[in-house]
């Protein structure tokens, strides 16, 4: 029997969290990544079934939080889980430095206009919480300015729920020595080459001060309405299986039901056998 990863993952609000006492390499029960391979399958495809009665129904909206340090399987997840999703109601969006427009704004003004509409799921690559992550890390902005963040984050996100928004936030939990391996995995493969930055092993450096700041976040964020997920991500296969458990078993509970047609069926299906009649001269 596998955990319910929906609540086995899941941070209690207001719950201490040590990120050192959670294993980046757990795989639950699972042995291999062959056993995890076709519990993952069904968990894509009624992804990908709901991905639709979502859309049909336009009633509710998803959104999908990917946090994480560098290499920490970002790009990864949104490949291999939501890669299979329709671009017609579902699309990702990577927060980067904010530009100079951006910058004039409140920090939540860019994540805003963002946010999925009725019937639509996105995914933030990176989100509104690097402004109570790196900023605090690097000191960007005084403490008496981000440690304010968390309760506006909470308000913005209870507003976000009210309007028929479901927020789940995924914490990709890595260790330094994971990350360390995929960074040199990336020098070993031109097709991955282009990720490389300085700032990558520069930014090792504030390791400690990144999991104080990510175990502020959760303590502070996880809310009933808009929960925090921590995934052990040290093995790709058991982040993909942990993360589609949780996005399918969630859009299950909301549960969306395609809309009645808007048009009398059995009127319209005289119409069309009128003219298939009328075409082929029956």
């Amino acid at each position: 029997m596998h955990v319910n990863a929906r609540k086995h993952f899941a941070i209690p609000p207001d719950e201490r969290v040590r990120l050192a006492e959670i294993d980046p390499g757990d795989t639950g029960s699972f042995t291999a990544e062959a056993d995890a391979h076709q519990a993952t399958h069904d968990a894509l495809a009624a992804i990908a079934d709901l991905q639709y009665r979502l859309y049909a129904e336009h009633r509710h909206a998803l959104l999908i939080v990917l946090q994480a340090m560098d290499a920490g399987g970002k790009d990864g997840t949104i490949r291999h889980v939501f890669g299979a999703l329709s671009p017609l109601s579902a699309y990702a969006h990577a927060f980067k430095e904010p530009t100079p427009e951006e910058a004039a704004h409140d920090f939540l003004w860019r994540v805003h206009k963002v946010t999925p509409g009725h019937g639509e799921i996105a995914i933030f690559n990176r989100s509104h919480y690097e402004d109570v992550l790196v900023v605090r890390v690097h000191d960007l902005v005084p403490e008496k300015v981000w440690s304010k963040r968390y309760a506006r984050i909470n308000a913005f996100e209870k507003t976000l729920v009210r309007g028929n928004t479901t927020i789940l936030k995924f914490f990709l939990h890595i260790s330094r020595d994971e990350q360390l391996r995929r960074f040199a995995q990336r020098l070993d493969d031109p097709a991955h080459q282009w990720k490389i930055s300085e700032s990558d092993y520069t930014e090792r450096a504030y390791w400690d001060d990144y999991m104080r700041a990510y175990e502020a976040v959760l303590e502070k964020t996880s809310t009933a309405r808009a929960p925090w997920y921590v995934i052990p991500a040290d093995r790709k296969w058991f982040r993909n299986w942990a993360v589609a458990q949780i996005v399918a078993e969630t859009l299950r509970t909301i549960d969306p039901k395609t809309r009645a047609p808007s048009v009398d069926i059995e009127e319209i299906r005289a119409k069309y056998h009128e003219v298939e009649r009328s075409e082929h001269g029956a």
